[in-house]
């Protein structure tokens, strides 16, 4: 039987954009995408596609297209499950805050009450995907739950992990480098597997398809993520060496990155990488090595999060040391605070971590992030529970525009790479600000002949 419904279970940076792409490939295939979020679900339903609470480039016009048409979002979650033949599981799955493995483990309570909830509604048979990124073996869990149910529905569990960058995720979604699909070996987990594979293939070519067993589709995504942060961890501790010994990291980087063994990608040196998936999957892995005993496995992984906390570390540090060992009552100035340009994404931005940093030397902090709302910069200081709601707010001060944000700063600091901050008039930022005026370029971004012919001190990362 084809598929013709599908359920999402999260409408969050991955349910989102996944199912509008496949509403728009599929538009035989009536998608709805449910979250228990009221106010998520009414701004993916803003008649203003710029409203949408997911920024992706593109996106909004995807959206537009296949909104009503065949792709829904909805609170009523009961009624999404009962319909659909195949039901995607996108929740959040976060480092555990509590109990055994708490700071490393991840945290799968969402993921079980989807189980239990899937298992509660369905009265005929049903496809169900991991698109949550889990630990290996989640399956096995899932499985348990849903066939104890007692009351003969049969349940395939397939993996099909994300392999998403934010920012770039439409694309990532139309042109894939793979689809990678994991299922159970017998001839229902491999009929399941191909129903999909079918759904995929409206505009993936058949050899970017892959299709393995649930395991390793399941532990593909945790080294997959493993992988591209040790990369940035590497360059980065290059990025000190580089400083001690007068050479460019970017040049180092460059050449490195043209021998065909290594590649150029993710060899970008800055204040650390961010998001939601490095270092959540990274201590994800490491809580895994150590569960089995795998003690070596486990500190090698954990390095590169010391690394990235370090190099975090680091960034403030220069800044404090290099106004003169104290920033108290200065002024200065982020310029952005998602962790990577063109999302709206702050979850693990080395901006919330310098900004705590500084904020405990007393400085005053402003802030600009095209993308980024005050509201959402202050709950993510918050989070941290560092100092009182007051004291956040008392410290920091969020911008609407760039150049007031610069006004009478001591320093700017560059915490995102968007690409809008090469194009300003930084003629006109210099001469606003405090002199000397410092630039701390975080990301490796700006025009450093340009900055100093102005006549701002300029420092970036690995130079």
């Amino acid at each position: 039987m084809e598929i013709t419904k599908i359920c999402c279970i999260g409408a969050g940076y991955v349910g989102g954009p996944t199912m509008a792409i496949i509403a728009q490939k599929c538009p035989h295939i009536k998608v709805t995408v449910v979250d228990l979020n009221v106010d998520r679900i009414v701004a993916w339903n803003d008649s203003n596609v710029d409203n949408i609470p997911i920024y992706e480039p593109g996106l909004g016009a995807i959206v537009a297209e296949a909104r009503n048409r065949n792709l829904f979002f909805s609170t009523d979650v009961e009624s999404a499950i009962d319909e659909a033949q195949m039901i995607f599981i996108s929740v959040n799955t976060p480092t555990k805050t509590y109990g055994a493995g708490k700071g490393m483990a991840a945290d799968l309570k969402y993921i079980e009450l989807c189980a239990r909830q899937i298992a509660k509604i369905a009265k005929n048979d049903k496809i169900v995907v991991e698109k949550s990124t889990l630990p290996v073996r989640t399956a096995e869990a899932l499985k348990s739950i849903l066939d104890k149910t007692g009351n003969g529905v049969k349940f395939q569990i397939l993996s099909n992990p994300e392999f998403l960058a934010e920012g770039t995720a439409v694309q990532d979604l139309l042109n894939p480098d793979r689809v990678l699909i994991g299922g159970d070996p017998s001839e229902e987990g491999q009929i399941a597997i191909q129903k999909l594979v079918s759904i995929y293939s409206n505009w993936v070519p058949a050899d970017q398809i892959l299709t393995t067993n649930l395991w390793s589709s399941e532990l593909s995504k945790l080294t997959a993520n493993a992988f591209l942060a040790q990369r940035i961890s590497s360059i980065n501790a290059m990025s000190e060496l580089c400083e001690k010994t007068g050479a460019d990291v970017n040049e180092v980087a460059k050449a490195i990155g043209m021998d065909s063994r290594i590649g150029s990608k993710f060899l970008k040196a800055s204040v650390g990488f961010g998001g939601s998936c490095f270092q959540k999957d990274i201590l994800n892995l490491v809580y895994i090595s150590k569960s089995f005993g795998l003690k070596e496995v486990a500190d090698y992984w954990e390095q590169v999060i010391i690394m990235n906390d370090h190099q975090k570390g680091r960034f403030s540090k220069n800044i404090i040391t290099t106004l003169y060992n104290t920033i108290s009552g200065k002024k200065i100035a982020f310029l952005g605070w998602a962790f990577k340009k063109d999302t709206n994404d702050t979850r693990e931005s080395a901006a919330i971590y310098v900004a705590d940093q500084l904020l405990n030397e007393q400085a005053n902090i402003a802030v600009f992030d095209p993308k980024v709302s005050e509201k959402k910069i202050l709950a993510d200081l918050d989070y941290l529970e560092t100092r009182s709601s007051e004291s956040n707010r008392q410290g920091i001060t969020v911008f609407e525009e760039p150049y007031e944000t610069c006004k009478n700063a001591h320093a700017i600091a560059v915490l995102t790479e968007w690409d809008e901050f090469k194009a300003y008039d930084w003629q006109k930022i210099y001469d606003a600000m405090q002199k000397p005026a410092f630039v701390f370029d975080g990301r490796n971004v700006l025009d450093r002949k340009k900055l100093t012919e102005i006549g701002f001190v300029y420092q970036c990362i690995g130079s």
